[in-house]
């Protein structure tokens, strides 16, 4: 769809303005994780963490992503993609999403979360390779 991230705007947008405020209010043990999509892993983007003192879980470079987000980008991914007309500018595209993410149901995103115990178990069952979710 949509998604152009750059290692300048993920340490710029996502970093600077909610990951260190979540650190702030967390605690001393706050350890971030990220996985390792090229912007998380380019250099500005490991200097930054080290200069603001975040230490980053290790993220094996061929592990399954089970973080419930993923699930709730392909919901807003196929919204957007069935509107019709579809937007056709930033803007259009900007208000497409926000009306989007305000109308995907909390519950959809409750039941993702709900499932995290069963899809660590699926993990470790199939010791990491494919499975169902």
């Amino acid at each position: 769809m949509f998604r152009v991230q750059t290692g300048h705007i993920y340490r710029d947008v996502i970093l600077k303005h909610y990951v260190r405020l979540i650190q702030d209010v967390m605690c001393v043990e706050f350890l971030f994780m990220d996985d390792s999509s090229r912007p998380h892993c380019a250099n500005i983007v490991d200097e930054y963490l080290q200069s603001e003192d975040i230490t980053r879980m290790d993220w094996p470079a061929y592990s399954l992503d089970l973080n419930p987000i993923e699930h709730v980008w392909d919901m807003l991914d196929r919204r957007i993609a069935a509107r019709q007309p579809p937007p056709t500018c930033l803007p259009e595209l900007r208000k497409a999403l926000l009306d989007e993410w305000c109308n995907i149901p909390q519950d959809q995103i409750d039941n993702l979360i709900f499932s995290m115990p069963k899809r660590c178990k699926a993990c470790t069952t199939s010791a990491g390779r494919h499975n169902p979710f």
